[in-house]
């Protein structure tokens, strides 16, 4: 059986997850100031504090899927920011979908077998 991380020992614990969870959020709210001054604080603030939230809160893991449902561009965008194996495995079948589609619409009508 693997060893368990500290970190993933750590979450064992409703408290810990609450103070992680308080502590994504405060990041959140944080990286719009720290957006202002130079640098990329916002951009490695905000994505770091949603995915502690995310880990650690069932409430905020429904809302991010409903503002994935509304805002499917910004989602991805996100996730990839996040670096979510979701998000790679949607990448992934969204180019097999491209390659066969393209691969379906490159033969001409005399190359097919079916006839259409």
């Amino acid at each position: 059986m693997a060893k368990r991380s500290l970190y993933q020992r750590l979450r064992s614990t409703a408290q810990v997850r609450l103070a992680l969870f308080i502590l994504g959020m405060v990041m959140m709210i944080v990286s719009p100031i720290v957006g202002i001054l130079p640098g990329p604080g916002f951009i490695i603030l905000f994505p770091l504090g949603l995915m502690l939230c995310l880990q650690n809160s069932a409430w905020a893991k429904r809302i991010y899927v409903r503002f994935k449902w509304r805002h499917p561009r910004y989602a991805a965008w996100t996730d990839r920011v996040m670096r979510r194996a979701s998000a790679a495995r949607k990448r992934e079948r969204a180019a097999m979908d491209a390659i066969k589609k393209a691969a379906f619409h490159g033969k001409t009508p005399e190359n097919r077998r079916d006839g259409n």
